[in-house]
């Protein structure tokens, strides 16, 4: 595998090499065949989830029951490693990776994060209080869940998608519990900043973002999703789609995935209306057109979903499941706190701080989140000053750990052996 000096750019080049000498190793392996008995240790996935993997409810001292699924847990005094989803996941997105890391001597956990999946047990509304989705509650409620597992520090911290950001933020607040990072999907992001000698400057303007006014005015008028995905009226788009919530799921995953034909991103030059539209309809959506009717025109073709391997509808029921019974209102918080300026000041404490314990980045080859933030892939050395290897995975888009996941496997015991 390839590595990465964090004193030089990024290149592509560079990290399309680090597909090229993944090696093949029994621990690598998702040992995630369909299992003859039901393994009835677990919540949900019984199916699916074979022998060695089981659920447990933790109480995280920070107001909430997590439910976990878990692998390595035999055996006392191994090294922990904590594996966050994003959305619309679960615990569940991380099956292929929890036996590969409990075979490699660690105690691997994957909660189901606030307001997702079974540690939700009633369905979030829009009218519940948004403070418990901040992200430093959402780090305290990690930690605290590590806490209550009994440790006092974690091999390695790994987040997917809003987990990612959730991840970065664990290993830069808290370095000393938290001694390693991996991001995927989303590239690591510089904290908030504060200006610098400002004192006696005039007129000092306030920085507003006007994407959705200049996306709005493209000759194809356009939205950006996050705005979409943060309004009050997304949970209902989605939870009572006409296509219902698991063809509504299988057209998401299959629509950013790298079995979707039309996702072969590049980097983007700018912040800039006619720059973000380049991207597909997931992300920078058609301005008259919501959530539920975007991914009805993705739906995939009955032969796709059955030749689709990575995400059977055995699988997409457990996820299709768990959000027809919670809505999707406790993720969608993760977007609402985002776009909520009350939020944004508690992070400017941290300015400048850069990640500095050992950092790893994963990401699709035919995954568009790489690039969504324009200018962030590239600069992500500038964040982490330990940053170990950037990587972009053949075969894969949003989805990678499932898509692709002895690749994976492979990419995270290689960063934990050198950590």
């Amino acid at each position: 595998m390839t590595e990465h000096s964090s004193k030089a750019p990024l290149t592509r080049r560079y990290v399309l090499q680090s597909a090229a000498a993944l090696l093949a190793h029994s621990a690598l392996k998702p040992d995630v065949a369909q299992a003859a008995a039901k393994n009835t240790a677990v919540l949900y996935g019984q199916d699916t989830l074979p022998a060695g993997i089981r659920s447990r409810k933790v109480a995280n001292n920070n107001g909430a029951t997590l439910h976990i699924l878990e692998a390595g847990y035999e055996s006392p005094g191994r090294r922990c490693v904590v594996l966050l989803h994003g959305f619309p996941e679960l615990a569940y997105t991380w099956r292929h990776q929890l036996l590969p890391l409990a075979r490699a001597g660690f105690h691997a956990i994957a909660p189901d994060l606030r307001g997702y999946g079974q540690s939700a047990e009633q369905p979030v509304s829009l009218e519940d209080e948004l403070i418990p989705y901040s992200l430093l509650n959402r780090l305290s409620d990690v930690l605290g869940l590590v806490r209550a597992l009994g440790y006092e520090k974690v091999a390695a911290v790994v987040g997917h998608d809003w987990g990612a950001p959730t991840a970065q933020w664990c290993a830069r607040v808290r370095p000393d519990v938290f001694q390693s990072v991996v991001s995927v999907s989303n590239p690591f992001l510089r904290a908030p900043t504060l200006p610098l000698n400002t004192a006696d400057a005039r007129n000092i303007p306030q920085q507003l973002d006007e994407i959705d006014k200049e996306l709005a005015a493209l000759p194809r008028p356009r939205k950006h999703y996050y705005s979409v995905h943060a309004s009050p009226g997304a949970n209902e788009d989605m939870w009572r789609a006409p296509q219902g919530v698991h063809d509504l799921l299988r057209a998401l995953y299959h629509f950013k995935s790298a079995d979707w034909q039309g996702n072969k991103p590049f980097p983007l030059k700018s912040w800039t209306a006619s720059e973000l539209a380049r991207m597909p309809e997931y992300y920078i959506m058609d301005l008259n057109k919501g959530i539920a009717e975007t991914l009805a025109a993705a739906m995939p073709a009955p032969a796709q979903i059955a030749a689709c391997k990575w995400m059977t509808e055995k699988d997409l029921r457990v996820y299709s499941s768990e959000f027809s019974r919670t809505g999707f209102q406790g993720g969608l918080n993760y977007y609402r706190v985002g776009d909520d300026r009350r939020f944004s000041g508690e992070l400017k404490l941290f300015a400048g701080r850069t990640i500095d314990v050992p950092a790893c980045y994963i990401g699709g080859g035919s995954e568009w989140g790489v690039y969504q933030n324009p200018g962030a892939f590239e600069a992500m050395h500038t964040v982490c000053t330990r940053l170990l290897g950037a990587h972009l995975v053949k075969g894969a888009g949003h989805s990678v750990a499932e898509e692709q996941p002895e690749q994976v496997n492979a990419l995270l015991l290689d960063f934990l052996r050198r950590v």
